[in-house]
Parts: structure tokens; C-alpha cells; sequence
């Protein structure tokens, strides 16, 4: 049984809700930041405290996560953060409208490290073309991964992706990335002597194609 989330940053979206009007949750029509995989939500919170021009939209699929991310999402009384209990594509098909996100954030989501299930990982060419349909011509698009292989296959196959330009040029990848929070998970994994993989794209402008 789920324990119930009653923080006014969680929005109790279901499947077969009607979409959510962003202008009316936020009080305001900024652009939409969407993060897949929020985890315990320090990352949302940085990025949120850093950027007040944009309203973040925290996505999970696990309840426990969402209520910790409410919580850091409320202490720190920040008004451009929502949570939501979510698959990511259903959510986005019924939520999000054609070109209108912002930014697109995707750290260190499950790597399926065994060869036979690496088919299962989120991310990967086709899944980046469906999120394009869902960004705004100069949206950025951020990965980050500890995981060495996945790293590298991002940074390979984003190389070739059609309609992004690379931000980080001419590195497919960096180990640093200025600007960008570490989270606790990845904090974790520095200390451990890892590193992270960070890629980070824009969509290109119609004009530059």
C-alpha cells in the first residue's frame, strides 16, 4: 500500500486525468523543465534554486522518492517545482504538448549493466527522437550516467542524432560539467573514485537545420 502524499508540491496526476494546466499550477507561463528520475530530489531543488526562470517538473516512478523530494521541495519553500508519480511516456503523452519543454533532465537512470538486458535502458536513439518531438526549438537535452558503458553509448550514438547540436563540442562527453548540481547518488559515486558521464545537447532551431 502507497503512503499517502499530501505536500502541496505533489501533484496526484493519474492516467486518464485530464491534462494538467501548467500556467494555473505554477501562477505563471515560464517554460517547462521536465527531469525523468528525480530520486530523493536534491538534484530538482539546485536546479530549481538556480534557475526561478523556469518551472521544473520532478518525475518518478517511485512513491518513496516523490515524498522525499516533496520534502527538500518544501523546506526549501521553492514555487517552481512540481512532483508527479509517473511512467515517463504515458505522462508525457497525455501531459506535455508537442514543442514545449524547456529542458529535458535524465540523471543516472537504472544502467541494466547485463549485456542481455541493455535493451531495456531508457535511453537510447529512438528514445531521444520521441523526446525531441516533445522539446522547443534550443531546448537543452542532459544525461548523466556513473555508469561507464552507458556514458559512452549516449555520448556515441548522440553524435549522429538528428536535429541536436552538441554543447559540449568537441568532447561527445565530459566528466565536469560547470553549472550543473551533483546529487547525493552521484556524490556518492565521486567518492567512491567513479566517474560521471555527463552529455548535454540542444535541439536545433528550424532556421539551423
Amino acid at each position: 500500500m502507497l503512503i499517502p502524499n499530501t505536500s502541496p508540491s505533489f501533484l496526484n496526476w493519474q492516467d486518464n486525468d485530464p491534462p494538467p494546466k501548467w500556467d494555473v499550477i505554477f501562477g505563471n507561463d515560464s517554460p517547462l523543465a521536465l527531469e525523468i528520475g528525480c530520486g530523493v530530489g536534491d538534484f530538482v531543488v539546485q536546479m530549481a534554486e538556480m534557475h526561478p526562470e523556469l518551472n521544473f517538473i520532478a518525475l518518478d516512478f517511485y512513491n518513496k522518492g516523490c515524498i522525499k523530494t516533496c520534502k527538500r521541495i518544501d523546506k526549501s519553500g521553492l514555487p517552481n517545482v512540481r512532483v508527479l508519480r509517473a511512467e515517463a511516456r504515458s505522462f508525457m503523452e497525455a501531459c506535455i504538448l508537442p514543442g514545449s519543454l524547456q529542458a529535458v533532465i535524465i540523471n543516472c537512470p537504472d544502467p541494466w549493466p547485463k549485456l542481455r538486458h541493455r535493451k531495456r535502458r531508457l535511453v537510447n536513439t529512438g528514445f531521444v527522437a520521441y523526446l525531441s518531438g516533445f522539446l522547443m526549438p534550443g531546448a537543452d537535452f542532459y544525461f548523466a550516467t556513473d555508469f561507464d558503458d552507458y556514458g559512452l553509448d549516449v555520448a556515441e550514438f548522440m553524435v549522429g542524432q538528428d536535429g541536436f547540436d552538441n554543447m559540449l563540442s568537441p568532447d561527445s562527453y565530459r566528466h565536469v560539467l560547470d553549472g550543473y548540481p551533483v546529487s547525493k547518488y552521484m556524490r556518492r559515486f565521486l567518492d567512491e573514485g567513479k566517474q560521471i558521464y555527463y552529455v548535454h545537447y540542444r535541439k536545433r532551431s528550424v532556421a539551423d537545420i
